[in-house]
């Protein structure tokens, strides 16, 4: 694994690890025509419908397999899981611009130390965009564009409506897996243990009545460390409200805890994973500051697959210092934009639907 080496090239391909699965394909569509595209994965046999109409190339890099990769690559985006950490090590080795959308909240944090120490513990020369914030980096990005408004974010609070006629990739609803695992955010600025599937409330997302829980996502742990703020929550509910009353209870019972290791794991994802001819992804994101309290409402018809899919292309775009600002390298999180002012038009513009409103705001805020 260790034998695995990334050149950077700044005119070579952008490489997608895992580019031809349901968000893959969806970003190596985005991605075409900007620029020119490699894809890899496990079977790039099953990438040659799309290589044909994107006119990609498609090779051959198992993650789970010995077999060294090599390629010169302009940058590189994960787009599955990375459980060793293969791609972020041969990334930072090479000094290629980095982007990952797949990390749990654990995994985010161990990437996070790696980049901060670079390799071999030198600077790391390249940007490292550690983007795994729900749908791609998306909350975070529309986080960050409302604390800029409000002067700061104190609280943010996030609201998902996962719709189960969505078409879903089996990377996508790894978060099963840590349904049994306590995790830690922070509350009114102190550290606190919460239990997933607990704290349960009904909210409206867009025109929807959802019932929603806690869920460990990434944004909980970085919100704190880039905005400051002192409260950050993620609940998830789905578009049924009997699947979403199924879980917690499963929830309740202890099921997800004792219910973990691989034997287990076809079981846990069945009760999500059930690919849909398509669906909307909605969410809703509250962040309260100096200057008030705003909500916006994101929603794309196009499904949770494609809104991923644009999260992970505002990412490539940050560090390759194409979206209006210069890329710089190290570490970074999506919400440490350096132009947030730019961040929901960009989002409109990639056909992602966006409606802010002021709740207990000024004038100045809107």
């Amino acid at each position: 694994m260790d034998n695995d080496q990334l050149v950077h090239d700044p005119d070579g391909p952008v490489l997608l690890v895992g580019g031809y699965g349901t968000v893959g394909a969806e970003l190596a569509r985005a991605v075409a025509g900007r620029w020119p595209l490699l894809l890899v994965g496990r079977s790039p046999e099953k990438a040659g419908e799309l290589c044909g109409e994107l006119d990609a190339e498609a090779r051959r890099w198992d993650l789970g397999h010995s077999d060294p990769f090599r390629a010169s690559v302009r940058a590189v985006v994960g787009v599955v899981n990375d459980p060793d950490d293969r791609v972020l090590r041969a990334a930072l080795a090479g000094g290629v611009p980095y982007v990952d959308v797949t990390r749990w909240t654990s995994r985010v944090q161990r990437a996070a130390a790696l980049a901060s120490l670079g390799p071999d513990g030198a600077r790391v020369p390249a940007p490292v965009l550690l983007s795994s914030g729900w749908m791609g980096g998306v909350v975070p990005l529309v986080a960050a564009a409302l604390a800029e408004r409000l002067g700061g974010a104190d609280r943010v609070e996030t609201a998902i409506r996962y719709d189960l006629a969505d078409r879903a990739g089996v990377d996508s609803v790894e978060f099963m897996d840590r349904l049994g695992v306590d995790f830690e955010v922070r509350e009114g600025g102190r550290a606190t243990a919460v239990a997933p599937l607990t704290s349960t409330r009904t909210l409206t997302i867009g025109e929807h009545r959802t019932k929603v829980a806690r869920i460990d996502t990434p944004e909980q742990f970085t919100l704190p460390l880039t905005l400051g703020a002192r409260t950050v929550t993620s609940r998830i509910g789905f578009s049924s409200t009997a699947s979403t009353s199924v879980l917690v209870a499963l929830g309740r019972v202890g099921f997800f805890r004792h219910a973990r290791g691989e034997r287990w794991r076809p079981v846990r994802q069945r009760l999500l994973y059930a690919p849909g001819e398509g669906g909307t992804a909605s969410l809703r994101i509250e962040v309260e500051g100096p200057r008030g309290v705003l909500s916006a409402t994101v929603a794309d018809p196009g499904g949770q697959a494609r809104l991923t899919a644009v999260g992970a292309l505002m990412g490539l775009r940050r560090v390759l210092g194409a979206d209006g600002a210069p890329a710089r390298p190290g570490l970074a999180f999506p919400e440490s934009h350096p132009l947030p002012h730019t961040l929901l038009p960009a989002l409109a513009e990639a056909g992602v639907q966006v409606d802010v409103s002021a709740l207990h705001a000024g004038p100045e805020t809107a």
